[in-house]
């Protein structure tokens, strides 16, 4: 599809391949007798983007082609020596690339292929325009390849505006947050445990995950919800994958009302009988909120996700709502039954 001159938007997370995916196709459509840049592999930090030149430069190597790796924090006099040379495929970060192209020391206009790799982080806030920018330095009948694990709000809206048409690839069980009513309560450190209480005592719960963001946080509040006088289990990424997948299990055949555990339990929570979920620590991006509040799109299934929001939470709050196009309301005084009990 790279081949030809398609867009393309492709869903994937790590480890699926995707990075050989659009590198083979790429050198394939380079003519190493042209000396002028033909592929700009963008990606969002330098770690992954000197990963992807080695892939690039270890793959191509036989066929005389040029790749070079441009990132900030490396030396700037360094890259403008290195493109008085022919270079074929660039990997950047963005500010770098925009950097070198705005001096007219990186020649854009006759690149045709821009990949973008791990899109949702590329098109944070702070990205977006430097990207804008960019795109408008490559050749005008470029085609864009995005990748990307997740596809908040930000990604959908820059490809409605430049990626046309797109071939769309997804590699992933959408997860999906219809059907989940989701509230948050303001309250402080302190108070947490006695507003899991007060959940507890309130709301009709068939059973539920209790998340938390540490291992040590997660043993804590399995041992204040078991001296409140409820059942409860727990998991997380410290304990032995035996011992997990026999709490798991017995969880899922209705052994406990309650699961506490750490994000290693996540993608997406498909256990019918689960009506409740609670954050009762706020996860830090919104692919985690997804991920522990998600259900996969085959279960059309009523449920409820509290989250317990702390003053420092209230900006994470807002993102996530903001990228996953969601809406999070107060908790209200009485929650009507109809919403989470089937």
């Amino acid at each position: 599809i790279i081949l030809q001159n398609r867009n393309v938007l492709a869903r994937a997370k790590n480890g699926t391949g995707k990075t050989a995916a659009y590198i083979i196709p790429c050198i394939e459509k380079t003519d190493t007798t042209k000396n002028h840049i033909q592929v700009l592999i963008l990606i969002p930090t330098r770690e992954l983007a000197l990963q992807t030149s080695a892939i690039v430069k270890e793959i191509g190597k036989h066929l005389g082609l040029q790749c070079m790796v441009t990132t900030g924090g490396t030396s700037l006099k360094d890259d403008i020596m290195r493109l008085y040379n022919t270079i074929h495929v660039i990997v950047a970060t963005p500010g770098r690339i925009l950097d070198l192209a705005s001096k007219n020391v990186a020649d854009l206009s006759k690149c045709k292929t821009i990949i973008m790799d791990e899109a949702d982080k590329l098109l944070s806030p702070e990205f977006q325009p430097v990207l804008e920018q960019i795109i408008g330095l490559c050749d005008p009948s470029h085609q864009i390849c995005l990748f990307s694990a997740t596809f908040p709000v930000t990604v959908k809206g820059f490809c409605q505006k430049f990626v046309p048409n797109p071939y769309s690839i997804n590699l992933m069980d959408e997860l999906t947050l219809r059907g989940i009513t989701q509230f948050y309560a303001y309250v402080e450190e302190r108070q947490k445990v006695h507003c899991l209480n007060t959940l507890f005592s309130k709301l009709e719960i068939n059973q539920s995950i209790i998340f938390c963001n540490s291992v040590n946080r997660v043993e804590l509040l399995a041992k204040k919800i078991t001296e409140l006088g409820y059942s409860c289990y727990y998991i997380h990424a410290k304990m032995q994958q035996a011992n997990r997948n026999r709490v798991f299990h017995e969880f899922r055949n209705g052994a406990t009302r309650h699961l506490v555990t750490s994000d290693l339990f996540t993608r997406g929570i498909d256990i019918q009988s689960v009506n409740v979920v609670i954050n009762f620590d706020f996860p830090k991006n919104s692919e985690t909120y997804l991920h522990r509040i998600g259900r996969s799109g085959r279960f059309g299934h009523l449920g409820l996700a509290v989250n317990l929001i702390t003053y420092d939470d209230r900006h994470s709050l807002r993102r996530v709502e903001q990228e996953l196009g969601t809406e999070i309301r107060p908790i209200p005084a009485n929650i009507d039954r109809g919403l989470y009990v089937g």
